[in-house]
């Protein structure tokens, strides 16, 4: 690895959490120099402007959480197994696992909606992938006789997608871990149920 790419990964690593947590709007040129001790012309030197670090932060922090879901869902043998996992995770310490700040999906599909749409449009391909998994998830369930055959599998899947983000949103907005947990048993319940 270069030094400019080994840079190049430290700004991005070390900045993540602080897009993650303040937002794009909110996230200053002084806090970039800040966390990485690095100065204005290095960042400006390896990004070729916030945009670009914003990005690259938000695809660290998606990669973060893809990786822990990843890691769950393997040590699963079932379908359902695999969806309840979701449950799990987000059940211990309210989600605690999730990259600092919390799902970088809803921290910038929120923040960019009418703001940034380049921003928007990486969340929103991040949110279409992880329901398109449900949707795999669930047909393999259906195959492997786990799942009725009548399921619509992509309502079912926006729906598990639907009370994750909600109970992510409302968790962080009340400071309740309680409501996640009371949202997670429904998922939960919803599954067991398909």
């Amino acid at each position: 690895m270069s030094k400019a790419y080994k840079t190049k990964e430290y700004i991005i690593e070390k900045t993540a959490s602080i897009f993650n947590t303040k937002g794009y709007a909110g996230t200053s040129l002084n806090d970039l120099t800040e966390v990485t001790g690095l100065t204005k012309g290095s960042i400006y030197g390896n990004f070729k402007n916030k945009d670009d670090v914003a990005i690259e932060a938000f695809k660290y922090n998606l990669q973060l959480m893809s990786q822990l879901f990843m890691s769950e869902k393997a040590k699963e043998k079932s379908y359902r197994g695999k969806l309840l996992i979701y449950t799990k995770v987000l059940c211990d310490s309210s989600g605690s696992k999730l990259p600092i700040g919390g799902c970088p999906i809803l921290n910038t599909a929120i923040e960019s909606d009418d703001t940034h749409p380049v921003l928007k449009e990486f969340a929103k391909k991040a949110l279409l992938n992880w329901k398109n998994d449900f949707v795999e998830i669930l047909n393999a369930g259906i195959q492997a006789g786990e799942f009725s055959s009548d399921l619509n599998t992509e309502q079912v899947a926006i729906t598990i997608l639907a009370l994750i983000e909600g109970s992510i949103m409302i968790n962080k907005l009340t400071d309740n871990n309680n409501h996640i947990r009371l949202i997670m048993e429904s998922l939960r319940d919803y599954i067991n149920q398909l």
